[in-house]
């Protein structure tokens, strides 16, 4: 478990990181090399889980040698699947990343949200739906590993 103590708000307990795959951990549907230890350190303190609609055909044989569960669902109703699948981890224990419009509804769900803004953008939509915004993938992760971090981004 990920214990983030932010003075002044509930305990954020987080069991489970549910990631976004096109856009947020991969670029052209490949997960860059900088990013591949920091998910497998990641998914050793909680399980990790992919949720894609799979664009480029490549999640699977990206994410299983790193230990990464990963989800699919078709393209279209992504937004809703996504949500679904948040809530069945127990959405008040769960982190997640994401940076397209059909984010919005797991970000409204999940106890955290992190906003990607990486090599392919960020929906605008979704900005005021993340608990916190990350100017890489890179840096989203590395907040999750080092969860004092967040303390300051969420200091009431």
């Amino acid at each position: 478990m990920i214990e983030i103590l932010v003075p002044g708000l509930k305990p954020y307990e987080i069991s489970h990181v549910v990631v976004d795959y096109n856009g947020t951990i991969a670029v052209d549907g490949c997960i860059p090399e900088e990013l591949k230890p920091l998910l497998k350190a990641l998914n050793q303190l909680v399980p990790v889980t992919v949720l894609t609609a799979d664009t480029h055909g490549t999640a699977k044989a990206q994410c299983e040698p790193l230990g990464l569960a990963v989800r699919t669902f078709p393209q279209a109703g992504a937004a809703a699947c996504k949500q679904q699948i948040v809530e069945e981890l127990g959405a008040d224990h769960v982190a997640c990343l994401g940076n397209g419009f059909n984010d919005i509804p797991m970000f409204k769900t999940a106890r955290l949200s992190i906003g990607v803004l990486d090599a392919e953008g960020m929906c605008g939509a979704l900005l005021p739906h993340a608990t916190i915004l990350c100017r890489s993938s890179a840096e989203a992760l590395s907040l999750l590993l080092n969860p004092k971090r967040i303390i300051a981004d969420l200091r009431t």
